[in-house]
């Protein structure tokens, strides 16, 4: 199988696991016993500190993941595994580079992480290699399946997993992996960027009337959108605009003509990606479809690429994604 042939059936794992996933997102906060409960965090309440103040965490910390299992950190965790993309960059975000000791093959950014052990696909990593790694804790997210997070359990790997949906729910993780670690000083910060940068689009579109936003449809994978439900269409609609799949639930494939009736103005594709059996880009792939010509975002030259990355991981680059997405949907708002 080519690298890219690889490349896209990844993608299209993910994607089928992201549909068939319906599990709750976990968030988080401190009771005053000190366990950390994922239904009371708040985390658009959460305010990063003020200049010199030292938030350390207190151990033993309790803290429950998105599964329900409830965990004890007796101090900082010194080696640290992550198998989820989204759940790398956050930890290195906040300054664990030098405690990650290992990563899922596709980890890929920052560039740090390409040169981290590897321990398999984020799915189903390798359960040998999570083993002999012996951490003290692995963190998983969105893409694996229950029956995976319970098999690794089995062999007694600390196996830690969130599933964030929205904004605010990798906000909730970015501070949890912050306590659990004691980086809460540096998760705070990576917070109020991406706060200020969710602010800075909803406050330049606020004033679009119901009347005026404008329907935008998103394509990640050859014939692969996002309905309802999923954070990608949270920022559509953070961004201002109407999302023209959103009548559908979750990842899902759809119909062509659907897409032509809804006329959308902007489509938005993940830039990078070659199909591996016509050689054409996203892109091409789109504007060469039966009837797509007549849609207004392709009339209009209106077919823009955002990064990969930006497109499929939940986590804090998210909002950086989203200012991409405004400007292009109203640049003449979003500066």
């Amino acid at each position: 199988m080519s690298k890219a042939m690889l490349k896209r059936f990844m993608l299209l794992v993910v994607v089928l696991t992201l549909a068939l996933s319906a599990a709750a997102c976990a968030k988080q906060n401190t009771t005053t016993e000190g366990m950390v409960d994922p239904a009371q965090l708040n985390p658009a309440a959460t305010k990063a500190p003020e200049a010199g103040t030292a938030l350390k965490t207190q151990y033993p910390l309790k803290v429950k993941d998105a599964t329900g299992l409830e965990f004890t950190f007796d101090k900082a965790p010194e080696r640290i595994v992550s198998v989820s993309p989204a759940e790398t960059e956050a930890l290195f975000a906040i300054g664990l580079g030098d405690k990650i000791i290992g990563v899922s093959d596709y980890d890929d950014y920052p560039e740090a992480a390409k040169s981290k052990p590897k321990m398999g696909s984020i799915t189903k990593p390798n359960q040998e290699s999570l083993m002999a790694a012996n951490a003290d804790i692995v963190f998983t997210g969105i893409s694996m399946k229950k029956d995976t997070v319970e098999k690794l359990r089995e062999s007694k790997i600390k196996l830690f997993k969130v599933e964030p949906k929205t904004v605010d729910d990798v906000i909730a993780d970015i501070l949890l992996f912050g306590q659990i670690t004691d980086r809460q000083k540096e998760a705070n910060e990576v917070v109020a960027k991406m706060k200020a940068e969710r602010q800075k689009v909803t406050d330049a579109v606020k004033g679009v009337t119901a009347e005026k936003k404008k329907k935008v449809y998103l394509e990640f994978s050859p014939g692969w959108s996002v309905g309802n439900g999923e954070f990608l269409d949270e920022l559509i609609q953070l961004a201002g605009g109407i999302n023209v799949a959103a009548e559908t639930k979750g990842w899902h494939q759809i119909s062509e003509e659907k897409i032509i009736q809804q006329n959308p103005a902007v489509i938005f594709y993940a830039s990078g990606f070659v199909d591996d059996k016509s050689k054409k880009s996203l892109d091409e792939l789109i504007r060469g479809r039966s009837g797509w010509d007549k849609i207004e975002a392709v009339a209009n030259k209106q077919v823009i690429g955002v990064e990969q990355n930006l497109l499929t991981r939940p986590g804090p680059r998210m909002t950086e994604g989203l200012i991409i997405m405004a400007k292009a949907i109203y640049p003449e708002l979003v500066k």
